[in-house]
């Protein structure tokens, strides 16, 4: 119990502290990179990204990042994440990895990718993929995980095949504008992580949408490690 309330106590002040002295994103990089995040664990995620759930977010290195490496981190995921903020109908958040180091939350809304209950990208999804692969591009040093959601209309079996083919969907333009399939991987969530109410027409459409998740894969860290001890 008492091991209980203090994990409470240590996230209850992160989160004070993140929220009340206006701190950057990148600064919050460091202090993750720098240990905070490995003590208190999955609770960060849900104070710095307030979505990622139960979700592993990228590959875990099997080390502690330092606070100068989670800095550096921190800048280059505040650079891309400038840049994808001007994509049409994205909406682009901070949130951490496994790691425990800054990573980007990008929500592609269903309206703009899909119609309902199909999986075929439309001429405005496309634009705004192939904007997006042009980020990935630029930021090479990253891994992409990409889960598709749906609302709780039909069956789970129907449901399912349907989140997992709209990642498909979403993998297969971007590995055909350039970005490696190595670096992506898919998994359909079904209606198993509503975002909004699905028994209303308006949180039936927030729930079906797609997530992709950019996080500092293992040539990144070792890059920022190297930097940081060199400074």
């Amino acid at each position: 119990m008492k091991k209980i309330q203090l994990l409470s106590v240590s996230v209850l002040s992160l989160s004070i502290l993140l929220s009340g002295c206006n701190m950057s994103n990148t600064a919050k990089g460091g202090l993750i990179g720098g240990g905070a995040g490995a003590a208190l664990g999955a609770g960060i995620g849900k104070v710095l990204g307030n979505s990622t759930k139960s979700t592993v977010i990228g590959a875990a290195v099997g080390a502690a990042v330092g606070t100068t490496a989670g800095v550096l981190i921190g800048k280059k995921m505040d650079k891309q994440k400038a840049e994808l903020a001007a994509l049409e109908g994205a909406k682009v958040e901070t949130v951490t990895d496994a790691n425990n180091l800054q990573a980007i939350k990008v929500t592609f809304a269903e309206g703009i990718l899909f119609q309902t209950g199909k999986s075929a990208l439309n001429a405005g999804s496309k634009k705004a993929l192939t904007e997006f692969a042009t980020s990935l591009k630029n930021n090479a040093d990253t891994d992409v995980t990409i889960y598709g959601h749906t609302d709780n209309t039909g069956s789970a079996a129907v449901n399912e095949k349907l989140s997992a083919a709209r990642a498909e969907a979403v993998k297969s333009f971007l590995a055909g504008n350039g970005i490696a399939g190595n670096r992506m991987t898919t998994e359909g969530k079904s209606y198993n992580e509503p975002v909004a109410d699905n028994a209303t027409a308006a949180g039936r459409a927030q729930n079906r949408r797609v997530e992709v998740y950019i996080t500092a894969n293992e040539t990144m860290i070792k890059e920022a490690e190297k930097a940081a001890s060199n400074n």
